[in-house]
């Protein structure tokens, strides 16, 4: 959060990943104590990871739980982390009302990505739809939304084509653009204005 203070075009997002619910409820504390700070838009990456299960299912719960309910306290959005878990995922959030949000890294099923917009959420894509092979998630990718739509680049993980085998970074999220309008069969200049409206209007930037 002090690293965005006095750089105009950064903002911060405070979370727990589910790999970290282990921490335990504890670290909702810490949390809270800069979730009113300024440049602070959203809570997240926070979520359910059933693939790895690197923290006990019980504490991701517990968890996202915490962090739905901050984020509902403060007025903010969420940047959700679900892999493998979309049947617990959902159930707990139709529990809570007005969850503004976006599906971080989306590479999920054509099932849950209507399930996704049926509640609202923005469906994040990065690098690995430059190189997936999987015909499934590249129909999926090109039938999102254009206004449901945010890029985003994961880094320094999934770098993109045509840079794989280098360190991410935030410029290469260009190459997820370029990629994603030949998809969708419209302009690099299209998609990236319509991105950027969904971005700032999720993050009331």
């Amino acid at each position: 959060v002090d690293f965005v203070v006095d750089r105009r075009e950064c903002f911060a997002s405070i979370g727990l990943h589910p790999h970290d619910a282990k921490e335990g409820i504890g670290a909702i504390e810490a949390l809270e104590k800069l979730a009113d700070r300024a440049k602070v838009v959203a809570v997240g990456e926070c979520g359910l990871d059933f693939f790895y299960n690197n923290s006990p299912k019980e504490q991701q719960i517990e968890l996202l739980h915490a962090q739905i309910k901050l984020a509902q306290r403060y007025s903010l959005p969420m940047i959700f982390h679900v892999r493998e878990a979309f049947d617990e995922f959902w159930p707990i959030f139709d529990q809570y009302r007005g969850i503004r949000g976006v599906l971080h890294s989306f590479t999920d099923t054509s099932d849950n990505l209507e399930k996704a917009l049926q509640r609202g959420l923005f469906i994040g894509i990065n690098g690995i739809a430059t190189f997936t092979k999987d015909s499934a998630q590249i129909a999926m990718y090109g039938a999102i939304p254009l206004e449901k739509m945010l890029l985003e680049t994961d880094a320094p993980f999934l770098t993109p084509v045509p840079k794989r085998g280098t360190i991410n970074e935030p410029a290469f999220v260009t190459y997820v653009a370029h990629h994603i309008a030949d998809l969708q069969n419209t302009t690099l200049e299209e998609l990236s204005a319509a991105t950027d409206a969904n971005a700032t209007t999720l993050f009331s930037l």
